[in-house]
């Protein structure tokens, strides 16, 4: 029987063919058609890069324009007052987005990402009048500032420096109608503590982590003057303190990092050093005695532990009461404490960060003339003790 020839689809069968005829050419002949692919295969991956870039150039242009024009104010011939309310624990995310539904600024993306480039925290609740001319430095200056509407102030309160809680609830029961006791139940309440742990977590963190603490907020009520306003809450008052500790800490959490330290312990130190110590400099080498003593698992025997172990304010401490059973109690117990005891200025936070190097061990204050006197050996501190204190 005779085999039929199978027949292949034309167009197959032309490439085939042209193929056969690549093979069988000359090697120059090849050799000029692949350069003529190269060729091709160039200009075909230059526009199409050319259009990447093209495209995305237009996409960066626009993103910088937006970004540029957001940054501006939202409309600068506007001077129309816009109130804006930002809650208590808002953070700045829900803040941005709170200025751009109020139709104070463009973006609130732009303006979460500009308070993070500018490491710009501790903006504080309340009600606003802002208005759409308004540059974004400015809105954030009022909001750390806590420059809030105009209204009438029922009461200023004034926080000294070095009020513990139990000091501050008094001059906030004189100051306004709520009772000490109400001041202690709210400073105590743990869901308002996790409340304002999640609104300043690097303020917070350490103290919520602390253990036998009186009060978890001791160290972390700003020493300043607060405005106290008809309907506020004492966990608004609260929180305000807290926010403007996180406003002046927010310089130095950094820095804390770097030392390898913790925000608690740096607040435990300061508020020892500031009843310690009230010269700057007699603060910054306070402060070094502390971490020699440390360092050295010495107990920080200060007389503000055995005070606050005590719930007293007194002048003299006798020995009898340094054996007060407390674990704030830094005469029988060595490290740091549980925490704060009492609420310090920026001064002496300053002196814990950047103490004076030395080789100091004791230390003893001339109550009539506030001077300190450092000594290296237990000796020389007996002398200083019997000549500045125990003869006064």
């Amino acid at each position: 029987m005779k085999k039929e020839k199978k027949v292949s689809n034309p167009i197959q069968q032309n490439a085939e063919e042209k193929l056969e005829s690549v093979s069988d050419a000359p090697k120059d002949v090849r050799r000029s058609l692949r350069r003529k692919e190269d060729k091709i295969v160039r200009k075909i991956t230059i526009s199409v890069l050319m259009i990447v870039l093209i495209i995305g150039g237009i996409l960066v242009y626009n993103i910088y324009n937006y970004i540029t024009s957001s940054l501006e104010p939202l409309n600068a011939k506007s001077d129309k007052k816009i109130e804006v309310v930002i809650p208590n624990g808002s953070s700045n995310k829900e803040i941005g987005e709170i200025l751009e539904k109020d139709k104070v600024i463009k973006s609130g993306m732009v303006f979460n990402y500009y308070t993070k480039f500018n490491n710009l925290t501790g903006f504080q609740a309340g009600t606003y009048q802002f208005a759409a001319s308004m540059a974004l430095s400015e809105i954030s200056k009022a909001l750390k500032d806590g420059d809030v509407a105009e209204k009438e102030a029922q009461a200023r309160i004034t926080i000294p420096e070095g009020y513990d809680i139990d000091q501050i609830a008094d001059v906030v029961a004189k100051k306004t109608s709520f009772s000490k006791n109400d001041f202690l139940t709210t400073i105590s309440d743990n869901d308002f503590f996790q409340t304002l742990l999640t609104a300043y977590p690097n303020l917070l963190q350490s103290a919520a982590e602390a253990t036998d603490v009186r009060y978890r907020l001791e160290g972390y009520l700003f020493p300043a003057t607060y405005n106290y306003y008809e309907n506020m809450t004492l966990k608004e008052l609260v929180a305000s303190m807290v926010a403007k500790t996180d406003s002046i800490m927010s310089k130095y959490y950094t820095q804390i990092k770097q030392k390898n330290l913790s925000v608690h312990e740096v607040l435990t130190l300061a508020s020892l050093v500031e009843k310690e110590g009230v010269k700057e400099d007699d603060r910054k080498n306070i402060a070094q005695v502390f971490f020699n003593r440390i360092a050295a698992d010495m107990p920080l025997q200060s007389d503000i532990s055995i005070l606050y172990s005590l719930g007293e304010h007194k002048e003299d401490v006798t020995i009898e009461d340094t054996q007060v059973d407390s674990p704030y109690n830094l005469y029988n117990n060595t490290g740091y404490g549980p925490g704060p005891f009492d609420n310090s200025s920026e001064q002496s936070i300053q002196a814990v960060l950047n103490p004076t190097a030395n080789n100091y061990y004791y230390f003893v204050a001339d109550m009539t003339t506030g001077k300190v006197y450092f000594s290296a050996t237990y000796d020389e501190h007996l002398v200083n003790k019997e000549k500045y204190v125990d003869n006064r």
